[in-house]
């Protein structure tokens, strides 16, 4: 036992009830904390891409594996969790499968109330998960492998993090990072006020925030959560491959694209047109990309750069210390039933409603990120006969509706779409997590720059001035819990850009939402219930539609056998080459691989000792499957690796895993490995 510093009696006693109470970690600044992570890899083959809505963007590999990162604090008092998942969003019916395997182990130490569940918005791992009709549908419909891949890991994560907990302390830091991400709809931002637009540098948040966690024993960082405002969309829509616990996680990332060279026209070079992001008038020429030669030098340049500046935050001495009392906040609330007040520029109040989703015509015109098929464009205020005939066929939209959501042309009225079920959430979740003084507020949805921006000032100026600590950060964490599209401001949204069609609960989405967290944020200063609201529908209890095929059966085909390499590597290779191998397959569907990989790099240490030095979830190697027979369920897996310069010379091979499925029943597993090559350094 800790010898304690001599202290008069009354002071003594109160010590002692500080830490029996749990109060002394609010004090001086500790927290019990844990963090964890998990494999949540969904399917890789045949299972349509969430992000970009292509149909034909299926699945055909892995690039890298996916992971839910969970971190957890404790004040002794209260508990709150934080995960970053690396998929494109969070549905409510993701949370809820969560949710109940977190029930069913920890009863109610987690719940929705105190749970956040962040999507990372990668554009490049599968769908068909979100139950909503309109999300779902370009996945061809739910897919139940993605959802329990997802679930399972994302629950692992959190188990991981509840069996780890530590003392530690809390840091808070930022930094700029200039060269990570542009405005992709610049004309809409300069629709918002020039006063306003006045008071930052750059049409886009530059700035990188984070939180570190260091052990209180031994002051090692044990884990950090870096919020950054950019899309996750490097790899754009051509591409089919999808101890210390470190997530980057959404912000208010909207408008915002990590295509540095910005749009242009790639049939022929000029620029694009400034408001419709269209080349004469078409929208599919007009794509952005860079900084890279391809999307996947690109992908490493953008991680590269947020990863340095985030490893000089982690080693930076002059962080801001975390403290002060845990504490949570969480509402349902039903948007087109919500108003909000707000002041006119001739200084009148005048009150403002939601409205039921409905996606504007530019939503269909994609963006310069993955543009949209057809003759929609952006900026689009004016319907077309053509297309209003087939939505009319489909379900009109009201008078009422119309007016609501003006001047967004309605092409789509998700709202009062009932069948099979629901189209979009017309129930969302809100929530804020106070740490001392740091406050998470958890958005349902795609929050443009400035949008992000008003409602972050909206409320720290709520957390203030209600008693909260003056130094209170707040940072915004996008795409959590449920799923809504875009927020875009009032102002951009009357340009109908992608982002302002997006906004499904039309023009005075953010004022609203900025009503609904200025009261949540006194609530939680003040200590004050609010209503829990009404709860969503739980689309899982539905017959969810869904025409995507299982596996049928595997063949390796005659004088085959599964795992059995159809292309050496070569004898010998150096720095800088790409070594392709190729095995006959099962497919990656017949078993996940979760928490495993489906490929080694391996080098060799001695006459029968091989060491594994990369697997699927490096950012060297790529999975790649394909089919080679559709009658008789033929593949072929051709495993990549970039031999990178801190690859040490020496002997290599390279082995895949994998299950098949027998045509008169059952799964089994297969391995198959190379022959050995040489690597050189030149």
């Amino acid at each position: 036992m800790k010898k304690l510093i001599a202290l008069p009696s009354c002071n003594q006693t109160l010590l002692l009830l500080w830490i029996s109470s749990g109060l002394l970690p609010i004090v001086f600044g500790t927290y019990q904390v844990g963090v964890g992570r998990a494999d949540m890899t969904g399917p890789s083959a045949e299972i349509t891409l969430m992000g970009y809505a292509k149909l034909t963007q299926k699945g055909c590999g892995i690039h890298l594996r996916q992971f839910a990162r969970a971190f957890i604090f404790d004040d002794g008092t209260t508990r709150v969790v934080f995960v970053s998942a690396d998929a494109c969003m969070i549905s409510h019916g993701l949370k809820n499968a969560v949710m109940e395997k977190l029930e069913t182990k920890y009863n109610s130490t987690y719940t929705f109330e105190n749970f956040i569940l962040s999507g990372t918005h990668t554009h490049g791992a599968p769908g068909g998960f979100l139950m909503d009709v309109l999300y779902d549908i370009t996945q061809l419909g739910y897919c139940k492998e993605t959802l329990n891949a997802y679930a399972n890991g994302i629950f692992l994560a959190i188990q991981r993090a509840h069996e780890n907990i530590v003392e530690a302390r809390v840091f808070i830091n930022s930094v700029d990072v200039v060269n990570a991400n542009i405005n992709r709809s610049p004309a809409s931002y300069e629709k918002n006020p020039q006063e306003e637009r006045d008071k930052y540098d750059y049409n886009t948040d530059k700035t990188l925030r984070q939180l570190k966690i260091t052990r209180s024993s031994d002051n090692v960082v044990i884990g950090a959560i870096n919020w950054y405002a950019v899309h996750a969309v490097s790899v754009n829509n051509t591409n089919c491959l999808g101890s210390f616990v470190g997530a980057f996680a959404s912000s208010n990332l909207g408008d915002v694209s990590p295509n540095l060279k910005g749009p242009i026209c790639v049939n022929t070079g000029e620029e694009c047109d400034y408001q419709t992001s269209t080349c004469n008038g078409e929208n599919k020429y007009c794509i952005a990309m860079g900084p890279g030669d391809d999307m996947y030098e690109s992908e490493e340049i953008i991680a590269t750069r947020l990863f340095g500046k985030a490893k000089e935050l982690l080693l930076n001495e002059t962080s801001q210390e975390v403290t002060g009392p845990i504490k949570y906040i969480h509402q349902w609330v039903e948007m087109a039933n919500q108003t909000a007040q707000i002041q006119n520029a001739n200084g009148t109040i005048e009150t403002v409603h939601g409205c039921l989703p409905a996606m504007g015509y530019a939503f269909a015109a994609g963006t310069t990120d993955g543009p949209g098929e057809f003759d929609f464009k952006q900026a689009q205020i004016t319907d077309n006969p053509f297309w209003n005939l087939i939505r009319d066929f489909i379900f009109p939209p009201e008078p009422q509706d119309i007016e609501c959501h003006y001047p967004k042309p309605i092409l789509m009225n998700t709202g009062r779409l009932t069948v099979p079920y629901s189209w979009q959430p017309k129930i969302v979740s809100t929530q804020i997590l106070l740490l001392g003084n740091f406050a998470m507020i958890a958005v349902p949805g795609e929050f443009t720059t400035m949008s992000g921006r008003r409602l972050r000032d909206t409320v720290k100026t709520a957390l203030i001035s209600s008693g909260g600590d003056p130094t209170t950060e707040v940072v915004l964490t996008g795409l959590s819990n449920t799923y809504t599209s875009y927020i875009a401001t009032f102002e951009e949204y009357q340009l109908q850009r992608y982002e302002g069609a997006a906004t499904i609960f039309g023009p005075h989405t953010l004022q609203i939402y900025q009503s609904i967290y200025k009261n949540l944020a006194e609530a939680i200063i003040q200590d004050r219930k609010v209503a829990a609201g009404p709860l969503p529908e739980d689309l899982s209890k539905k017959n969810l539609l869904s025409l995507i095929t299982p596996v049928i059966f595997d063949t390796a085909g005659w004088f085959w056998n599964f795992g059995d390499v159809t292309q050496q590597p070569p004898d010998a290779a150096k720095i800088g080459d790409s070594v392709s191998v190729k095995f006959i397959a099962g497919h990656p569907r017949n078993d996940l691989m979760s928490e495993k990989t489906f490929l080694t790099v391996e080098k060799q240490n001695g006459a029968n000792n091989w060491t594994v030095m990369a697997t699927d979830a490096n950012f060297e190697t790529k999975f790649i499957w394909k089919r080679t027979n559709v009658i008789k369920g033929g593949s072929e897996v051709e495993i990549r690796w970039l031999i990178r310069d801190n690859v040490e010379p020496g002997t290599y091979r390279i082995s895949h895993f994998g299950n098949y499925k027998y045509i008169l029943g059952g799964i089994y597993p297969y391995k198959g490995t190379s022959k050995s090559f040489v690597v050189t350094k030149s």
